[in-house]
């Protein structure tokens, strides 16, 4: 009866064992990948007229005034985000929270650039308003 049950499945104790060992292998990689990964949470770069003003962690959430509180900055849970602006059009406000490398928040009228330095990607090839 026992070889009948092998014929039937075509897997034998030593098939079943690499199995198990390439599961084990795969969960092994997966947790080094996600555990063990630098926990550089990334940096905010604020640019007043070209130049760089301010360089903040993404880290560690706080609200900044910017170019002399012109624009305000807030920090928190990883993201960076403009809420509140004296320029006419309040298109940086409106703006989406950016937390990925390489996104900003732009307020053309004030001069001001905020853009993420940090190794998380984003998803998104572009955005309107």
């Amino acid at each position: 009866m026992e070889c009948d049950e092998y014929k039937m499945t075509g897997l034998k104790k030593k098939d079943f064992l690499l199995i198990i060992i390439v599961i084990c292998a795969a969960l092994v990689v997966w947790a080094a990948f996600t555990f063990f990964r630098g926990t550089d949470t990334g940096s905010v770069v604020v640019k007043v007229d070209g130049e760089i003003e301010a360089v903040y962690s993404l880290g560690e959430n706080r609200e900044v005034a910017i170019n002399g509180g012109t624009n305000i900055l807030k920090i928190s849970d990883g993201t960076a985000d403009i809420t509140k602006a004296d320029c006419p059009d309040q298109i940086c406000v409106k703006q989406r929270s950016i937390a990925a490398d390489h996104e900003s928040i732009i307020c053309l009228p004030n001069k001001v650039v905020v853009e993420i330095s940090s190794d998380r990607e984003s998803g998104i090839d572009a955005s309107t308003n």
